[in-house]
C-alpha cells in the first residue's frame, strides 16, 4: 500500500513549486484519511487556491502527471471564494473528512448545517433507490448509495452526540440500531458479499424515508 507521508510531501512540493503562495489549503480524504484505505484506494486530496481558472485546471493535470500513482488521485481543486460560498448541505462533510495537511478549514465552521446535510443526503438516496428499483436495477448503484448513506449516517450520529466518527468500521459500533444496520450492508457490499437486492433497496429507502420526515 502507499506510504501516505512520502506521498504527500512529494504532492505538496510539486504544488509549491508550480503554485507558490496561490496555494491556501491542501488536504487528503477518504479512505486514507480515515485509515481505511486498501491497495486500489484513490488519493483523495483537496486543493484551495486564491483564484481557480480553466488554465489552473489545465496546469494541476499537468502536475499531476509529475506524481507517482497518477491513476489513482483524484479529489477537489477550487479557489477560497468557492468554498466558502459554497453549498451549506455539502460543507459539513467536506470539513469534517478532511484533513489538513497545509493551511485550515476553520473559517467554514459557522457555516456547517448537519441538519441541511442529512436532508439532502437522504433526499438523494431516497430518489436514487426509487429509480433505481424501477429502472436500473444495478446491484453497483445500490452499492453507491450505501456509500452516501454510511456518510449520512456520520453525520446522524454527530447531530445526536455532537462527536464526528471518521472511520466507518469505527461508528458501526456506536451507532443507533438504524444506523448500525445500514452500515452492516455497507459492509456488506463493499466487502463483495451475496446480496439480497429488493431486501437491501427497501431497508435503504425505509431508512432515507424516516430521515426525510422526522
Amino acid at each position: 500500500m502507499i506510504n501516505l507521508d512520502d506521498w504527500l510531501n512529494s504532492f505538496v512540493k510539486v504544488l509549491r513549486r508550480n503554485f507558490g503562495g496561490r496555494i491556501w489549503f491542501i488536504g487528503v480524504q477518504g479512505s486514507y484519511a480515515r485509515g481505511e484505505a486498501t491497495d486500489t484506494s484513490d488519493l483523495d486530496v483537496v486543493v484551495i487556491l486564491d483564484e481557480f481558472t480553466i488554465s489552473d485546471a489545465k496546469k494541476y493535470s499537468a502536475v499531476l502527471n509529475e506524481l507517482p500513482h497518477r491513476n489513482l488521485i483524484c479529489g477537489f481543486i477550487s479557489s477560497r471564494s468557492e468554498i466558502l460560498s459554497w453549498d451549506a448541505a455539502e460543507l459539513f462533510q467536506f470539513y469534517y473528512d478532511t484533513t489538513p495537511v497545509f493551511g485550515s478549514l476553520e473559517i467554514l465552521q459557522p457555516r456547517l448545517d448537519v441538519d441541511r446535510a442529512i436532508k439532502t443526503g437522504a433526499c438523494a438516496i431516497y430518489h436514487g433507490c426509487v429509480h433505481n428499483l424501477i429502472h436500473e436495477k444495478s446491484a453497483d448503484i445500490l452499492k453507491s448509495l450505501y456509500k452516501t448513506a454510511a456518510f449520512v449516517a456520520q453525520a446522524v450520529h454527530f447531530r445526536k452526540t455532537g462527536e464526528y466518527v471518521h472511520a466507518h468500521k469505527n461508528l458501526v459500533e456506536l451507532a443507533d440500531s438504524a444506523e448500525k444496520k445500514i452500515l452492516q450492508n455497507f459492509f456488506a457490499l463493499r466487502n463483495g458479499g451475496g446480496a439480497d437486492f429488493d431486501k437491501l433497496s427497501e431497508e435503504i429507502f425505509l431508512w432515507s424515508k424516516n430521515l426525510i420526515t422526522a
